[in-house]
């Protein structure tokens, strides 16, 4: 593989930075788009020291079509990884999740459509929040529709969803047909870039990947934001010696994957022509509940506090998904390497060399719910 200019939006992140490493690793030219946006990088806006000085950075914002143009000056591989994040906070914050993430998109591609230059790849990082709740089976084994929970019912605190006809459902593998069903407005963003990037690689022969990322965790995530991957928030929290809040009834079960293995995904997506015109799911292909993250956390931290269950529901939450990652497997090679014990064995000892993070869990809990937007 020859040495590409790539660039990387939202490269001084969580996930770009990591795939910013490996990039460089193997050989490539790597430009940063960030707006190091204050609720991920502090209020100071500094550069972070993971970001390598043989990276070209550049400060700019997706909202800023201008900047966006600059950025793509030359390059020849895409990763579009930028978009604000966080289901609960894009409730209130619609317009600027719109603008960020859809918006920002559509900046994206203009760019690529008026200078029609020589793009070999476009990679977008999309998410599972795009499903909505995951794949169902009923107990003859048959597909179940899991309609929206409703509000009685998840006042009531019986959380998971029935059938049309009431009957119950089991959680099942989600794979890339089940049919979309955003349930929130970040989710819903997500969804448009997805099939922006898509679609507008199709009609311009840009060729184009989607990769419905579940839920990552590893070193770096942003542990003073507390609209960040859950493993993040609940690690600030024990690292306060306050339990990690968590909703409903902590059963809820998702996909933790390892931002090692996402990066993998990430750089096979630039490389394997099949997959061109595609989406994939990358996750673990694991069911883990939200309640066994929060103790894996704290008894490999050595702490001895049980997670605070609110029995309340979250406007926008879904119960139940998890991935089914064949398509990813039989298409891009992709195989998952890190376990999620030994993922949070890495997360907790990077954690033990950060200080301490402020906790905004409790301030976040209350703005939703002085929104309307807990049950």
């Amino acid at each position: 593989m020859s040495a590409r200019t790539t660039l990387v939006t939202g490269g001084a992140g969580f996930v770009g930075s990591h795939l910013v490493d490996a990039l460089l690793a193997r050989g490539h030219r790597v430009r940063i788009l960030d707006n190091l946006d204050p609720q991920v990088h502090g209020p100071e806006q500094r550069r972070p020291a993971w970001v390598p000085d043989d990276a070209e950075f550049r400060l700019g914002d997706m909202r800023d079509a201008d900047a966006v143009r600059r950025a793509l000056e030359g390059v020849e591989v895409v990763y579009h990884l930028a978009a604000a994040v966080g289901v609960g906070q894009s409730m209130y914050q619609i317009a600027d999740y719109t603008a960020t993430n859809t918006l920002g998109t559509a900046h994206l591609l203009q760019s690529l459509v008026d200078e029609r230059g020589g793009v070999e790849r476009l990679v977008v990082a999309s998410s599972m929040s795009i499903y909505g709740e995951g794949r169902y089976r009923r107990p003859d084994g048959s597909d179940g529709q899991a309609p929206i929970r409703t509000v009685e019912r998840l006042r009531a605190q019986q959380w998971e969803p029935l059938d049309a006809d009431g009957t119950p459902l089991a959680p099942a593998p989600t794979d890339e047909g089940k049919p979309l069903d955003p349930t929130s407005i970040y989710a819903l963003t997500k969804a448009d870039q997805e099939r922006m990037v898509l679609q507008i690689g199709a009609a311009y022969n840009i060729p184009s990947v989607a990769l419905r990322f579940f839920n990552i965790y590893g070193p770096r995530q942003a542990l003073s934001n507390p609209y960040t991957g859950v493993a993040a928030i609940f690690s600030a929290r024990l690292l306060n010696g306050e339990p990690p809040m968590i909703f409903e009834d902590g059963e809820q079960r998702r996909d933790f994957v390892s931002v090692h293995d996402i990066v993998q995904g990430l750089l096979l997506a630039a490389e394997e022509e099949a997959a061109v015109g595609k989406a994939f799911n990358l996750g673990s292909g694991r069911a883990v509940s939200v309640r066994e993250v929060a103790e894996t956390l704290a008894g490999v931290m050595g702490v001895r506090v049980e997670p605070q269950l609110t029995g309340k529901y979250r406007v926008g939450d879904i119960r139940n998904c998890y991935a089914d990652i064949s398509l990813a497997r039989e298409v891009l090679g992709y195989e998952p390497r890190v376990t999620f014990e030994a993922g949070m064995e890495e997360l907790v000892e990077w954690l033990r060399e950060q200080e301490r993070p402020e906790d905004k869990v409790e301030s976040h809990a209350a703005e939703l719910a002085a929104r309307g937007l807990t049950l």
